[in-house]
Protein backbone atom coordinates (compact mmCIF):
# COMPACT_ATOMS: atom_id res chain seq x y z
CA UNK A 1 0.00 0.00 0.00
CA UNK A 2 1.71 3.13 -0.80
CA UNK A 3 0.86 6.91 0.41
CA UNK A 4 2.65 9.78 -0.14
CA UNK A 5 5.71 9.52 2.44
CA UNK A 6 5.87 5.22 2.47
CA UNK A 7 4.91 2.23 0.96
CA UNK A 8 3.50 -0.74 3.16
CA UNK A 9 3.39 -4.18 2.09
CA UNK A 10 0.55 -6.48 3.09
CA UNK A 11 1.61 -10.14 3.43
CA UNK A 12 -1.53 -13.20 3.53
CA UNK A 13 -0.05 -16.13 4.90
CA UNK A 14 -1.23 -19.20 2.91
CA UNK A 15 -3.84 -20.54 5.57
CA UNK A 16 -5.20 -16.83 5.31
CA UNK A 17 -5.08 -16.89 1.73
CA UNK A 18 -6.92 -20.48 1.50
CA UNK A 19 -9.51 -19.23 4.12
CA UNK A 20 -10.09 -15.76 1.41
CA UNK A 21 -10.48 -17.61 -1.53
CA UNK A 22 -12.65 -20.79 0.35
CA UNK A 23 -14.60 -17.59 1.65
CA UNK A 24 -15.30 -16.40 -2.04
CA UNK A 25 -15.78 -19.16 -3.53
CA UNK A 26 -18.62 -20.36 -1.01
CA UNK A 27 -20.36 -17.06 -1.26
CA UNK A 28 -19.86 -17.31 -5.50
CA UNK A 29 -21.49 -20.91 -4.77
CA UNK A 30 -24.14 -19.58 -2.69
CA UNK A 31 -25.39 -16.67 -5.38
CA UNK A 32 -25.68 -19.03 -8.09
CA UNK A 33 -27.53 -22.10 -6.19
CA UNK A 34 -30.06 -19.17 -4.94
CA UNK A 35 -30.41 -18.22 -8.16
CA UNK A 36 -31.20 -21.38 -9.84
CA UNK A 37 -33.53 -22.13 -6.68
CA UNK A 38 -35.39 -18.37 -7.32
CA UNK A 39 -35.28 -19.35 -11.63
CA UNK A 40 -37.06 -23.03 -10.55
CA UNK A 41 -39.71 -21.45 -8.19
CA UNK A 42 -40.48 -19.29 -11.01
CA UNK A 43 -40.70 -21.53 -13.74
CA UNK A 44 -42.34 -23.81 -10.97
CA UNK A 45 -44.47 -21.51 -9.82
CA UNK A 46 -45.70 -20.48 -13.72
CA UNK A 47 -46.60 -23.73 -14.39
CA UNK A 48 -48.70 -24.68 -10.83
CA UNK A 49 -50.66 -21.12 -11.95
CA UNK A 50 -51.15 -22.43 -15.57
CA UNK A 51 -52.24 -25.78 -14.57
CA UNK A 52 -54.42 -24.27 -11.78
CA UNK A 53 -56.10 -22.11 -14.43
CA UNK A 54 -56.44 -25.33 -16.59
CA UNK A 55 -58.26 -27.06 -13.74
CA UNK A 56 -60.36 -23.44 -13.11
CA UNK A 57 -61.77 -23.32 -16.54
CA UNK A 58 -62.36 -27.32 -16.85
CA UNK A 59 -64.41 -27.25 -13.51
CA UNK A 60 -66.38 -24.32 -14.88
CA UNK A 61 -66.98 -25.86 -17.79
CA UNK A 62 -68.38 -29.03 -16.54
CA UNK A 63 -70.41 -27.04 -13.60
CA UNK A 64 -71.70 -24.80 -17.11
CA UNK A 65 -72.64 -28.04 -18.63
CA UNK A 66 -74.29 -29.35 -15.37
CA UNK A 67 -76.01 -26.01 -14.88
CA UNK A 68 -77.37 -26.68 -18.63
CA UNK A 69 -78.53 -30.04 -17.98
CA UNK A 70 -80.34 -29.18 -15.05
CA UNK A 71 -82.02 -26.20 -16.85
CA UNK A 72 -82.81 -28.61 -19.07
CA UNK A 73 -84.39 -31.25 -16.96
CA UNK A 74 -86.21 -28.69 -15.12
CA UNK A 75 -88.12 -27.39 -17.96
CA UNK A 76 -88.91 -30.68 -19.30
CA UNK A 77 -89.83 -31.23 -15.69
CA UNK A 78 -92.39 -28.34 -15.86
CA UNK A 79 -93.21 -29.88 -19.35
CA UNK A 80 -94.21 -32.67 -17.97
CA UNK A 81 -96.30 -31.41 -14.96
CA UNK A 82 -98.32 -29.20 -18.04
CA UNK A 83 -99.10 -32.17 -20.15
CA UNK A 84 -100.15 -33.83 -16.48
CA UNK A 85 -102.40 -31.23 -15.46
CA UNK A 86 -103.74 -30.90 -19.43
CA UNK A 87 -104.66 -34.73 -19.28
CA UNK A 88 -106.11 -34.44 -16.47
CA UNK A 89 -108.47 -32.05 -17.61
CA UNK A 90 -109.05 -34.09 -20.53
CA UNK A 91 -109.98 -36.83 -18.69
CA UNK A 92 -112.28 -35.28 -16.56
CA UNK A 93 -114.25 -33.71 -19.39
CA UNK A 94 -114.31 -37.03 -21.36
CA UNK A 95 -115.46 -38.99 -18.14
CA UNK A 96 -118.42 -36.19 -17.76
CA UNK A 97 -119.06 -37.06 -21.41
CA UNK A 98 -118.74 -40.21 -20.84
CA UNK A 99 -121.10 -40.40 -18.04
CA UNK A 100 -124.05 -38.23 -19.74
CA UNK A 101 -124.01 -40.55 -23.18
CA UNK A 102 -124.33 -43.55 -20.95
CA UNK A 103 -127.17 -41.96 -19.31
CA UNK A 104 -128.75 -40.39 -22.34
CA UNK A 105 -128.35 -44.55 -23.60
CA UNK A 106 -130.16 -45.62 -20.72
CA UNK A 107 -132.85 -42.94 -21.29
CA UNK A 108 -133.47 -44.15 -24.80
CA UNK A 109 -133.74 -47.83 -24.09
CA UNK A 110 -136.19 -47.13 -21.34
CA UNK A 111 -137.99 -45.07 -23.77
CA UNK A 112 -138.05 -47.97 -25.98
CA UNK A 113 -139.04 -50.29 -23.45
CA UNK A 114 -142.14 -48.01 -22.50
CA UNK A 115 -143.09 -47.43 -26.35
CA UNK A 116 -143.03 -51.58 -26.85
CA UNK A 117 -144.80 -51.79 -23.95
CA UNK A 118 -147.99 -49.23 -24.78
CA UNK A 119 -147.72 -50.96 -28.57
CA UNK A 120 -148.57 -54.06 -27.07
CA UNK A 121 -151.22 -52.52 -25.00
CA UNK A 122 -152.69 -51.04 -27.64
CA UNK A 123 -152.98 -54.14 -29.85
CA UNK A 124 -154.28 -56.08 -26.70
CA UNK A 125 -156.98 -53.37 -26.38
CA UNK A 126 -157.60 -53.88 -30.02
CA UNK A 127 -157.44 -57.33 -29.80
CA UNK A 128 -159.91 -56.77 -26.69
CA UNK A 129 -162.53 -54.12 -28.63
CA UNK A 130 -162.89 -57.09 -31.61
CA UNK A 131 -163.63 -59.73 -29.23
CA UNK A 132 -166.00 -57.93 -27.18
CA UNK A 133 -167.97 -55.98 -30.78
CA UNK A 134 -168.38 -59.91 -31.65
CA UNK A 135 -170.03 -60.60 -28.27
CA UNK A 136 -172.03 -57.35 -28.60
CA UNK A 137 -173.06 -58.81 -32.16
CA UNK A 138 -173.92 -62.37 -30.76
CA UNK A 139 -175.71 -60.52 -27.55
CA UNK A 140 -178.07 -58.46 -29.73
CA UNK A 141 -178.81 -61.37 -32.08
CA UNK A 142 -179.87 -63.35 -28.90
CA UNK A 143 -182.16 -60.28 -27.27
CA UNK A 144 -183.98 -59.22 -30.29
CA UNK A 145 -184.83 -62.76 -32.19
CA UNK A 146 -187.66 -62.47 -34.47
CA UNK A 147 -189.00 -59.28 -32.30
CA UNK A 148 -186.45 -56.77 -34.24
CA UNK A 149 -186.87 -56.06 -38.17
CA UNK A 150 -184.42 -56.99 -40.29
CA UNK A 151 -184.11 -53.33 -40.57
CA UNK A 152 -183.56 -52.69 -37.07
CA UNK A 153 -180.69 -55.53 -37.08
CA UNK A 154 -179.08 -53.80 -39.94
CA UNK A 155 -178.76 -50.41 -38.35
CA UNK A 156 -177.80 -52.13 -35.08
CA UNK A 157 -174.66 -53.90 -36.81
CA UNK A 158 -173.96 -51.14 -39.13
CA UNK A 159 -173.57 -48.60 -35.68
CA UNK A 160 -170.89 -51.67 -34.04
CA UNK A 161 -168.95 -52.01 -37.74
CA UNK A 162 -168.54 -47.95 -37.61
CA UNK A 163 -167.41 -48.14 -33.86
CA UNK A 164 -165.27 -51.10 -34.63
CA UNK A 165 -163.73 -49.95 -37.58
CA UNK A 166 -163.21 -45.83 -36.04
CA UNK A 167 -161.47 -48.11 -32.64
CA UNK A 168 -159.47 -49.83 -35.26
CA UNK A 169 -158.15 -47.00 -37.14
CA UNK A 170 -157.32 -44.74 -34.43
CA UNK A 171 -155.33 -47.77 -32.96
CA UNK A 172 -153.39 -48.41 -36.40
CA UNK A 173 -152.39 -44.90 -36.45
CA UNK A 174 -151.20 -44.99 -32.76
CA UNK A 175 -149.07 -48.23 -33.83
CA UNK A 176 -147.47 -46.67 -36.90
CA UNK A 177 -146.95 -43.58 -34.67
CA UNK A 178 -145.17 -45.96 -32.10
CA UNK A 179 -143.61 -47.62 -34.32
CA UNK A 180 -142.27 -44.16 -36.06
CA UNK A 181 -141.16 -43.18 -32.72
CA UNK A 182 -139.05 -46.54 -32.01
CA UNK A 183 -137.53 -46.53 -34.66
CA UNK A 184 -136.39 -42.81 -34.56
CA UNK A 185 -135.59 -43.72 -31.00
CA UNK A 186 -132.73 -46.89 -32.00
CA UNK A 187 -131.31 -44.44 -34.39
CA UNK A 188 -130.00 -42.19 -31.26
CA UNK A 189 -129.47 -45.07 -29.22
CA UNK A 190 -127.53 -46.56 -32.14
CA UNK A 191 -125.50 -43.05 -32.44
CA UNK A 192 -125.18 -42.71 -28.57
CA UNK A 193 -123.77 -46.02 -28.76
CA UNK A 194 -121.05 -44.99 -32.02
CA UNK A 195 -120.20 -41.61 -30.01
CA UNK A 196 -119.52 -43.84 -26.60
CA UNK A 197 -117.32 -46.61 -28.98
CA UNK A 198 -115.79 -42.94 -30.03
CA UNK A 199 -115.08 -41.60 -26.44
CA UNK A 200 -113.87 -45.08 -25.40
CA UNK A 201 -111.36 -45.26 -27.64
CA UNK A 202 -109.96 -41.42 -26.88
CA UNK A 203 -109.83 -42.34 -23.77
CA UNK A 204 -107.90 -45.61 -24.66
CA UNK A 205 -105.45 -42.98 -26.64
CA UNK A 206 -105.10 -40.49 -23.00
CA UNK A 207 -104.78 -43.25 -20.90
CA UNK A 208 -101.27 -45.06 -22.62
CA UNK A 209 -100.25 -41.25 -23.17
CA UNK A 210 -100.41 -40.65 -19.47
CA UNK A 211 -99.00 -44.23 -18.58
CA UNK A 212 -95.94 -43.82 -20.38
CA UNK A 213 -95.41 -40.01 -19.85
CA UNK A 214 -95.60 -41.27 -15.98
CA UNK A 215 -93.32 -44.33 -16.08
CA UNK A 216 -90.93 -42.16 -18.02
CA UNK A 217 -91.18 -39.34 -15.08
CA UNK A 218 -90.87 -41.81 -11.98
CA UNK A 219 -87.96 -43.87 -13.40
CA UNK A 220 -85.11 -40.88 -12.95
CA UNK A 221 -86.50 -39.90 -9.75
CA UNK A 222 -86.46 -43.78 -8.69
CA UNK A 223 -82.70 -43.96 -9.92
CA UNK A 224 -82.15 -40.54 -8.33
CA UNK A 225 -82.85 -41.76 -4.65
CA UNK A 226 -80.93 -45.21 -5.08
CA UNK A 227 -78.10 -43.60 -6.10
CA UNK A 228 -77.79 -41.48 -3.39
CA UNK A 229 -78.43 -44.91 -1.39
CA UNK A 230 -81.91 -43.42 -0.19
CA UNK A 231 -84.31 -46.65 0.07
CA UNK A 232 -87.48 -45.04 -2.22
CA UNK A 233 -90.39 -47.23 -1.05
CA UNK A 234 -89.34 -46.27 2.81
CA UNK A 235 -89.05 -42.75 1.77
CA UNK A 236 -92.33 -42.57 -0.10
CA UNK A 237 -93.88 -44.40 3.12
CA UNK A 238 -92.47 -41.22 5.34
CA UNK A 239 -93.72 -38.76 2.97
CA UNK A 240 -97.13 -39.86 2.81
CA UNK A 241 -97.58 -40.47 6.98
CA UNK A 242 -96.41 -36.93 7.08
CA UNK A 243 -97.85 -34.93 4.62
CA UNK A 244 -100.45 -32.31 5.52
CA UNK A 245 -101.06 -28.87 2.74
CA UNK A 246 -102.29 -28.59 -0.75
CA UNK A 247 -100.39 -30.72 -3.51
CA UNK A 248 -100.43 -34.31 -1.32
CA UNK A 249 -101.80 -37.54 -2.51
CA UNK A 250 -104.57 -37.74 -5.30
CA UNK A 251 -107.69 -39.22 -4.61
CA UNK A 252 -108.35 -42.60 -6.52
CA UNK A 253 -111.98 -42.95 -8.16
CA UNK A 254 -114.61 -44.46 -5.77
CA UNK A 255 -116.40 -47.22 -7.06
CA UNK A 256 -120.09 -48.32 -6.36
CA UNK A 257 -121.34 -49.46 -3.71
CA UNK A 258 -124.11 -51.63 -4.90
CA UNK A 259 -122.04 -54.55 -5.28
CA UNK A 260 -121.12 -54.17 -8.93
CA UNK A 261 -117.52 -54.73 -10.48
CA UNK A 262 -115.80 -51.77 -11.49
CA UNK A 263 -115.28 -51.43 -14.65
CA UNK A 264 -111.78 -51.70 -16.67
CA UNK A 265 -112.00 -47.84 -17.57
CA UNK A 266 -111.79 -46.97 -13.69
CA UNK A 267 -109.03 -49.26 -12.39
CA UNK A 268 -107.32 -48.03 -15.08
CA UNK A 269 -107.57 -44.87 -14.48
CA UNK A 270 -106.99 -45.72 -10.82
CA UNK A 271 -103.98 -47.02 -11.81
CA UNK A 272 -102.02 -43.88 -13.48
CA UNK A 273 -103.58 -41.43 -10.67
CA UNK A 274 -101.37 -43.90 -8.01
CA UNK A 275 -98.70 -43.19 -10.35
CA UNK A 276 -99.08 -39.09 -10.57
CA UNK A 277 -99.56 -40.30 -6.69
CA UNK A 278 -96.27 -41.76 -6.49
CA UNK A 279 -94.56 -39.22 -9.06
CA UNK A 280 -96.04 -36.14 -6.84
CA UNK A 281 -94.38 -38.23 -3.53
CA UNK A 282 -91.27 -38.50 -5.02
CA UNK A 283 -91.26 -34.66 -5.83
CA UNK A 284 -91.86 -33.66 -2.27
CA UNK A 285 -89.15 -36.19 -0.93
CA UNK A 286 -86.84 -35.04 -3.49
CA UNK A 287 -87.28 -31.26 -2.30
CA UNK A 288 -86.88 -32.08 1.50
CA UNK A 289 -83.54 -34.10 0.73
CA UNK A 290 -80.46 -32.12 -0.12
CA UNK A 291 -80.28 -32.91 -4.02
CA UNK A 292 -78.54 -29.75 -5.01
CA UNK A 293 -74.91 -28.26 -5.32
CA UNK A 294 -74.45 -25.40 -2.37
CA UNK A 295 -72.42 -22.72 -5.19
CA UNK A 296 -74.15 -21.62 -8.08
CA UNK A 297 -71.03 -19.15 -9.19
CA UNK A 298 -67.34 -20.04 -10.28
CA UNK A 299 -65.71 -22.47 -8.01
CA UNK A 300 -63.29 -25.21 -8.06
CA UNK A 301 -63.02 -29.04 -6.33
CA UNK A 302 -60.37 -28.37 -4.00
CA UNK A 303 -61.05 -31.65 -1.80
CA UNK A 304 -63.19 -34.67 -2.31
CA UNK A 305 -64.69 -36.92 0.47
CA UNK A 306 -62.11 -39.88 2.33
CA UNK A 307 -58.77 -39.96 4.01
CA UNK A 308 -56.97 -37.01 3.69
CA UNK A 309 -53.42 -36.41 5.29
CA UNK A 310 -53.99 -39.36 7.57
CA UNK A 311 -57.34 -38.51 8.65
CA UNK A 312 -61.07 -38.81 7.59
CA UNK A 313 -62.13 -35.46 5.38
CA UNK A 314 -66.02 -35.81 5.92
CA UNK A 315 -67.07 -33.75 3.24
CA UNK A 316 -66.25 -32.01 0.06
CA UNK A 317 -64.56 -28.30 -0.32
CA UNK A 318 -65.56 -26.07 -2.97
CA UNK A 319 -63.03 -22.94 -3.52
CA UNK A 320 -64.42 -19.62 -4.85
CA UNK A 321 -63.82 -15.81 -4.10
CA UNK A 322 -64.43 -14.29 -1.12
CA UNK A 323 -68.23 -13.61 -0.26
CA UNK A 324 -69.23 -16.05 -2.43
CA UNK A 325 -73.56 -16.44 -1.72
CA UNK A 326 -73.83 -20.30 -0.23
CA UNK A 327 -77.46 -21.74 -0.65
CA UNK A 328 -79.14 -24.36 1.60
CA UNK A 329 -79.31 -27.75 -0.66
CA UNK A 330 -82.49 -28.70 0.50
CA UNK A 331 -86.00 -27.59 2.63
CA UNK A 332 -85.45 -27.70 6.37
CA UNK A 333 -84.75 -26.21 9.95
CA UNK A 334 -81.79 -24.45 10.81
CA UNK A 335 -80.23 -26.14 13.63
CA UNK A 336 -77.13 -24.61 14.41
CA UNK A 337 -75.73 -20.88 13.42
CA UNK A 338 -72.52 -19.52 14.74
CA UNK A 339 -69.09 -20.61 16.04
CA UNK A 340 -67.49 -24.21 16.19
CA UNK A 341 -64.12 -25.07 16.64
CA UNK A 342 -62.41 -26.24 13.59
CA UNK A 343 -65.47 -25.11 11.42
CA UNK A 344 -65.36 -21.78 11.61
CA UNK A 345 -68.57 -20.16 10.72
CA UNK A 346 -71.04 -22.99 10.76
CA UNK A 347 -74.56 -23.35 10.12
CA UNK A 348 -76.17 -26.94 10.26
CA UNK A 349 -80.05 -27.52 8.63
CA UNK A 350 -82.21 -30.74 9.78
CA UNK A 351 -83.68 -31.62 6.43
CA UNK A 352 -86.05 -34.78 6.35
CA UNK A 353 -85.41 -38.33 6.53
CA UNK A 354 -82.68 -38.06 9.39
CA UNK A 355 -80.58 -35.77 6.68
CA UNK A 356 -78.07 -32.93 7.92
CA UNK A 357 -75.93 -30.78 6.10
CA UNK A 358 -73.29 -28.80 7.23
CA UNK A 359 -71.75 -25.35 5.41
CA UNK A 360 -68.32 -24.82 7.21
CA UNK A 361 -65.57 -21.66 7.13
CA UNK A 362 -68.22 -18.82 6.50
CA UNK A 363 -67.36 -15.09 6.29
CA UNK A 364 -71.20 -14.17 6.75
CA UNK A 365 -74.00 -15.95 8.23
CA UNK A 366 -77.34 -15.00 6.99
CA UNK A 367 -79.93 -17.29 9.38
CA UNK A 368 -80.76 -17.65 12.63
CA UNK A 369 -81.79 -21.23 14.69
CA UNK A 370 -84.89 -22.20 14.55
CA UNK A 371 -85.20 -20.73 10.95
CA UNK A 372 -87.39 -22.73 8.41
CA UNK A 373 -85.08 -22.58 4.96
CA UNK A 374 -86.34 -24.02 1.37
CA UNK A 375 -83.56 -25.59 -1.33
CA UNK A 376 -81.76 -22.58 -3.13
CA UNK A 377 -82.14 -20.13 -0.35
CA UNK A 378 -79.54 -17.63 0.46
CA UNK A 379 -77.98 -18.84 4.23
CA UNK A 380 -74.27 -17.09 4.17
CA UNK A 381 -71.19 -16.23 2.43
CA UNK A 382 -67.88 -18.31 1.64
CA UNK A 383 -65.13 -17.47 3.70
CA UNK A 384 -62.05 -18.75 5.57
CA UNK A 385 -62.99 -18.77 8.86
CA UNK A 386 -61.68 -21.55 11.73
CA UNK A 387 -59.33 -24.32 10.64
CA UNK A 388 -58.76 -23.39 6.93
CA UNK A 389 -55.71 -22.57 4.68
CA UNK A 390 -57.91 -20.82 2.15
CA UNK A 391 -61.14 -19.54 1.33
CA UNK A 392 -63.37 -22.45 0.71
CA UNK A 393 -66.56 -24.31 2.04
CA UNK A 394 -66.69 -27.50 3.56
CA UNK A 395 -69.43 -28.61 3.15
CA UNK A 396 -70.95 -32.13 4.57
CA UNK A 397 -74.14 -34.82 4.45
CA UNK A 398 -74.77 -36.67 7.17
CA UNK A 399 -77.43 -39.53 7.64
CA UNK A 400 -78.32 -40.23 10.88
CA UNK A 401 -75.33 -38.81 12.18
CA UNK A 402 -73.00 -40.77 9.97
CA UNK A 403 -71.13 -38.74 7.29
CA UNK A 404 -71.82 -39.91 3.82
CA UNK A 405 -70.13 -38.52 0.59
CA UNK A 406 -72.02 -35.45 -0.78
CA UNK A 407 -71.13 -35.89 -4.38
CA UNK A 408 -73.51 -38.91 -3.84
CA UNK A 409 -76.39 -36.40 -3.89
CA UNK A 410 -74.90 -33.86 -5.76
CA UNK A 411 -74.88 -36.18 -8.76
CA UNK A 412 -77.67 -38.39 -8.63
CA UNK A 413 -79.85 -35.24 -8.69
CA UNK A 414 -77.53 -33.90 -11.70
CA UNK A 415 -79.90 -35.58 -14.58
CA UNK A 416 -83.32 -34.48 -12.73
CA UNK A 417 -83.24 -30.91 -11.68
Amino acid sequence: MRSDSATRFIRLRPGTQAIALFGSSLIVGWSIIATAVLLMDSIGAGNVRERADRERALYEQRLNDISVARDARASEARAAQDRFTAAMAQISQMQSELLASEDRRKELETGIGVIQTTLQRTMQERDTALEQGERLADSLEAETGSTRTSEGKLGDATSTVDFLTQALELTAAERDEMELEAARMKEEADAVAFERELLLDKNDRIFSQLEEAVSVSIAPLDKMFRDAGLPPKQLLDTVRRGYSGQGGPLTPISFSTKGMEPDADSLRANKILEGLDEMNLYRIAATKAPFDIPIKDSFRYTSGYGPRWGRMHEGTDFAGAHGTPIYSTGDGVVIHAGRMSGYGNLVKIQHEFGIETRYAHMSKIRVKVGQRVSRGDRIGDMGNTGRSTGTHLHYEVRVNGNPVNPMSYIKAAKNVF
